[in-house]
This record gives structure tokens, C-alpha cells and sequence, in this order.
């Protein structure tokens, strides 16, 4: 006996599929865009990277606020983008003008207004940044003028109005930079130096007062 089944008497539709397109592998040769983008972001870490310290200057390297190192020698120098920043420190000769002329008692009470100068130098970026908080000379130089002036009040209380007149003078003038040089290079350096100290002008007070 035969049966016939479902599948015999309904036969079976198969539509065929178009084949899926055909999967182009991305080449960057093709994409100009990328290469320009690739070629401004290499540019851009190259240019953070890269820094010039000049030759009266100290390039001084921090890393996460601290000094990693400081570079002595003029030149191209490399750093870490983003991690690491520099700051300058002027190496050249540097001038100190007296910037409170305020009058000083001499050993006979005369009241005297004085004009002075400090050339100094920063001579050891790490151990003035220590000290001062930052690279700047500015930080340096209120605290110097400080010493400098209170050095001149003690050496002037000692001597007449005559004898800061005479060849006395270049005594006391050295005298002070002695007394500088023990302040800024003692038990706690500035890492500074102290090149010179001069008076140039020496007034009685009250001629000043009344001019």
C-alpha cells in the first residue's frame, strides 16, 4: 500500500539569497585624514617634549611638584608631556638697589639715609628653590635687602658721621659683606653668592626731610 505524504503532494519553494557584499578591508592608505590627525598629535607631544634652556639661564625639571633635575648647560633638552614642567632661574649677575631709605642713628645719633647696592647670583637652583618656594629672584632679593640693610644698621650704629665719611667706609662696606655671606651661606644656605656691596650716597636725614 502506498502513502502519500504532505511532502508529496506540496513541493518545497527554496528562494535563493544574493550573496553579502564583499567586506573591503580598511586601508589607512586610503584615509588621508588619519595620517594628517596621526601627524598633528605626534607633532604636538614632540613639541611638549622638547625645551630650550638658554645660556644665562637654569632650566630647572619638576615632576609631580617636586625637582626632578636641574640642567646647567645651554641646549635642546627632553622632558616627559604632561608629567613633567620647567622652570627658569637666571644665572647672570644680578643687582640689589636699597629700597627703604629710611634713616639710621650713627654712634652720635645723627640721623643718616644711605643708598646701597648687593650684585649677587643664584648659584644652586635646588637649594634656593628649598628655601624660597620658587624659582623666581624676586623671593630672593626681599630677603636679602632685609639682611643687608639690618647689617649697615649695626655697622652705622658703630661708627661717627665722620668716619662713614672718611676711608672708614670701605671698611664697614666690607664688613657687611662678610656679615651677608655668613647669612646666606650659613647652617642653612640660600644657594646664593655675594659679589659685591658698595654705598654710594650717605645724607644727614633732615636735609633730606626738608628738600
Amino acid at each position: 500500500i502506498y502513502t502519500l505524504s504532505l511532502h508529496d503532494a506540496l513541493p518545497i519553494l527554496v528562494i535563493p539569497q544574493p550573496p553579502p557584499p564583499p567586506v573591503t578591508p580598511l586601508n589607512p592608505m586610503n584615509k588621508p585624514g588619519f595620517f594628517g590627525s596621526s601627524l598633528l598629535l605626534a607633532l604636538a607631544v614632540l613639541g611638549s617634549s622638547l625645551f630650550v634652556v638658554d645660556q644665562r639661564q637654569f632650566g630647572v625639571v619638576y615632576q609631580f611638584g617636586q625637582i626632578q633635575r636641574v640642567i646647567t648647560e645651554p641646549g635642546l633638552n627632553i622632558k616627559l608631556p604632561l608629567i613633567q614642567s620647567v622652570s627658569y632661574i637666571d644665572k647672570r649677575l644680578l643687582m640689589l638697589d636699597s629700597q627703604d631709605p629710611q634713616p639710621l642713628l650713627t654712634a652720635e645719633k645723627q640721623r643718616v639715609v644711605i643708598d646701597w647696592y648687593v650684585r649677587w647670583r643664584i648659584t644652586d637652583p635646588q637649594t634656593y628653590v628649598r628655601n624660597f618656594g620658587s624659582p623666581n629672584e624676586s623671593a630672593g632679593a626681599q630677603q636679602l635687602n632685609r639682611v643687608v640693610r639690618n647689617a649697615f644698621q649695626e655697622k652705622i650704629n658703630r661708627r661717627t658721621l665722620k668716619q662713614l665719611l672718611s676711608s672708614e667706609r670701605d671698611d664697614m662696606m666690607a664688613d657687611v659683606k662678610k656679615e651677608v655671606l655668613a647669612a646666606v651661606k650659613g647652617a642653612k644656605p640660600w644657594g646664593i653668592d655675594i659679589t659685591d656691596v658698595r654705598i654710594t650716597r650717605i645724607d644727614y636725614a633732615e636735609s633730606i626731610t626738608s628738600d
